[in-house]
């Protein structure tokens, strides 16, 4: 008999409506008056694959220089105005995209655009918000990398093993040196080629009516000049030849562990091949219910800790190509690396062997699960609405997603693991504590 499909997937639709204005921006829509809460968040298409060599960590750093003040506003003022009507505030920096939002009580919708147009308008740069800022960045990597256990594991240390040109493998929060290099000229030169209007995605989910929303947005985001939109990079490189590995000695970790990467099809341009991977990834590796939770904790019992993603920041539906699957596990000594991955190895050969349909149909209803929780929150309805519009002109997927993996089939998802084995691509991090040899 051939291999049954899992069962259908929940449909969902919530409502999405776009427009463009004439200085290129693209905005995106999707009402739902249940509660009078809106959220408006803005995607630049620029992120840490975007920074010029010698100045690692720039984006990031922009990201907060865009807090800093706008044409109309002072230091501070934004956040301060945010939170005096009862919202909330935040941005951050990923691969391919640097977002910024608000989520406000509906009655604060023009508020929340007016904030996002003034800085697209123009940011406050001087010298000393410059120094002040780069002192920030500097102190939250101390406290997320430097001076914590498993600091930037796997998400700083693995794409260097796997990739080999800059924009995929260098260190996306920056090294003191290039920070500390960064000029005046260098932010606003930043800003110019990147924070044009027509290099940015503006969404509003929640309580607003659509054609309210786009009369507010065309008065505070219509006067903003158009500018050229700098050509989006390819960042493709070939596949290796050969695994490739590196070993990371953190003086913190109380247990070595290991990372392992593999690359995934195009998340775009192949998604026929790309969805099955992300539900592979799950299969192997999300949850307790995976098979290399099961087989290295519960059965051999020589880790203590397993995971497993395709893309290291985000949903994998919120990167460009290439990415990739990694497999990570926290292991007991004197465990050798090569268990792991000889177990890993086997878990591959076993699912391009054969996927039963009921365990299909088990992480396809956990993915569902976790998927539908997360979008029925404005603020996350709203960026992923954002963020599918900016990557893929399709803020339609935010409905869509479920039934694509829910339509995988046992055979797709080995032969997911099919492709897996038969290329030699990966890479494998050794992650070590201080003290052993």
């Amino acid at each position: 008999m051939p291999a049954r499909a899992a069962a259908a997937g929940p449909r969902v639709a919530f409502p999405i409506e776009r427009f463009q204005l004439g200085n290129g921006l693209r905005v995106v829509v999707s009402p739902d008056h249940a509660a009078p809460v809106v959220m408006v968040a803005v995607y630049y298409d620029v992120g840490f694959r975007s920074e010029p060599e010698g100045r690692t960590g720039f984006a990031h750093l922009f990201e907060h220089l865009m807090f800093e003040g706008s044409v109309h506003l002072e230091k501070l003022q934004h956040g301060r105005l945010v939170q005096g009507n009862g919202g909330e505030f935040n941005g951050s920096t990923a691969e391919d995209y640097t977002n910024y939002f608000e989520i406000l009580p509906s009655g604060a919708l023009e508020l929340g655009l007016f904030l996002e147009a003034d800085r697209m308008l123009g940011v406050r740069l001087d010298e000393e918000t410059l120094a002040n800022q780069i002192a920030v960045v500097k102190e939250e990597i101390r406290v997320n990398v430097l001076n914590r256990p498993y600091g930037g594991f796997p998400w700083i240390h693995l794409p260097p093993v796997l990739f080999r040109t800059y924009n995929n493998a260098h260190n996306g929060y920056g090294s003191f040196v290039d920070l500390e290099a960064a000029t005046l000229d260098d932010a606003a030169g930043f800003f110019e080629r990147y924070y044009a209007p027509a290099n940015a995605v503006l969404a509003v989910a929640g309580d607003a009516d659509p054609d309210r929303v786009q009369q507010l947005v065309e008065r505070h985001f219509g006067a903003i000049p158009a500018r050229p939109v700098p050509p989006r990079p390819d960042w493709w490189e070939p596949l290796p030849e050969e695994e490739r590995r590196s070993v990371h000695v953190d003086p913190l970790a109380p247990a070595p562990a290991v990372a392992v990467g593999y690359r995934v099809p195009d998340p775009i341009d192949a998604m026929d091949e790309y969805v099955p991977t992300v539900v592979l990834a799950h299969l192997l590796a999300a949850g307790e219910a995976s098979r290399l939770h099961q087989r290295l904790v519960k059965r051999d019992q020589v880790a203590t800790h397993v995971s497993g993603s395709v893309s290291l920041f985000d949903s994998p539906f919120e990167v460009r190509d290439p990415t990739m699957l990694s497999l990570v596990a926290i292991h007991h000594e004197p465990v050798e690396v090569g268990a792991i991955l000889a177990a890993a190895d086997d878990e591959v050969v076993a699912a391009a062997e054969r996927v039963e349909a009921d365990e299909l149909e088990r992480v396809v209803n956990s993915m569902s699960s976790s998927y539908l929780r997360r979008i029925d929150n404005r603020m996350y309805r709203g960026l992923t609405c954002a963020v599918l519009e900016q990557q893929r002109g399709q803020a339609e997927l935010l409905d869509e997603l479920p039934a694509r993996w829910a339509e995988v089939t046992p055979d797709q998802v080995s032969a997911a693991a099919e492709r897996w084995l038969a290329t030699p691509s990966r890479a494998v991090l050794e992650w070590r504590p201080a003290s052993r040899p």
